[in-house]
């Protein structure tokens, strides 16, 4: 079971502020399942305009948290540091169901599990929680691709 800080996490994913989207690793299993957490603050940037009176966190944000807590998943069951040229990029999204809203001051708690990995083309289950309860679910496919 491996944890990773900050540090480590911007190792294995590309993005940057304001889109990087994952703080810590708590779990990994290597070609099994990962737990990572966002934590959503105030200081968010697409608070400003989702909603201002009532701030909730962009469902498409959401979903794009846990693609990139897969991303790391990914990137160490192959044991692999990806360089500038390697991209996970989304090849799609099924039985998406928003359950509750992220609010500011919350913790969103990203458990992915990956379900097959069949040429190059990655599929996960996860499941993002603030505490017990399940903010959204999704299936996840995903490619590890080069780019020039």
């Amino acid at each position: 079971m491996s944890v990773m800080d900050i540090i480590e996490v911007k190792k294995y994913l590309p993005h940057r502020y304001p889109f990087l989207l994952v703080d810590r690793v708590l779990e990994l299993v290597p070609g099994e399942t990962i737990v990572a957490i966002k934590n959503v603050t105030a200081n968010e940037e697409f608070f400003n305009g989702h909603f201002p009176h009532s701030p909730v966190m962009p469902g498409v944000l959401m979903i794009e948290a846990m693609a990139q807590a897969a991303a790391i998943l990914s990137f160490k069951t192959q044991n692999l540091i990806p360089d500038e040229k390697s991209v996970l990029y989304f090849a799609g999204i099924d039985n998406t169901r928003f359950k509750r809203p992220v609010v500011p001051g919350d913790q969103l708690r990203l458990e992915i599990k990956i379900l097959r990995n069949m040429r190059g083309i990655w599929k996960y289950q996860g499941v993002a929680k603030v505490g017990d309860e399940v903010a959204v679910e999704a299936e996840l496919m995903c490619a590890i691709k080069q780019i020039a």
